[in-house]
């Protein structure tokens, strides 16, 4: 009879980071890099960008896990927030400065991947479980989630965009998120 191995839970993991155990770092890299990268590729459309922003996401896990309450919610749900919050100021900074180019060429369209095959196969079946879980949501729940996660519209931006009052825009993300956790959970 084999018993199975449990997994370390992330509060022990944190706990372990404060302490200097890298490891700990690595495992939690490993645990949520796939879904934080899909999300970050999402928001960024810029696979180069996403990395950069998951690097620094976890530096700032590294330097600051002393920062993270487990009372206040889960790692992953922390994580995504600041990496969400840190791929639209990125992008709005790249707005403000972002010159036009033109894409013409036999290489517009390509871009070099130094990424390992299998870990690009995870990171894709991680975007379709998300895919999956956004497809059972209502109509209005996704429109709010894609426009807030995805586009990196801030709930008052989505009221001014789709004219829905901004009480409704905040029920809707809050009441797909809470869907979103049981279905992927």
């Amino acid at each position: 009879m084999t018993a199975t191995v449990q997994p370390v839970p992330d509060s022990a993991l944190i706990e372990n980071m404060r302490t200097g155990d890298e490891a700990a770092l690595s495992t939690l890299y490993d645990r949520y890099s796939a879904m934080l990268f899909a999300m970050l590729v999402r928001i960024l459309r810029d696979q180069q960008a996403a990395e950069e922003v998951l690097q620094d996401l976890f530096l700032q896990l590294w330097r600051n896990a002393a920062q993270f309450d487990a009372a206040r919610g889960s790692l992953p749900a922390w994580l995504m927030v600041i990496g969400r919050n840190r791929a639209i100021s990125r992008l709005r900074g790249r707005r403000d400065r972002e010159v036009l180019e033109e894409n013409e060429g036999d290489y517009a369209n390509t871009f070099a991947s130094s990424q390992n095959i299998e870990d690009e196969a995870v990171r894709a079946q991680v975007a379709r479980n998300i895919s999956a879980a956004m497809g059972q949501l209502p109509v209005e729940q996704r429109q709010a989630v894609e426009l807030a996660y995805f586009e990196g519209m801030t709930q008052s931006e989505i009221a001014n965009k789709t004219g829905i009052p901004l009480g409704t825009v905040k029920t809707r993300v809050r009441t797909a998120m809470q869907t979103l956790r049981q279905i992927i959970a």
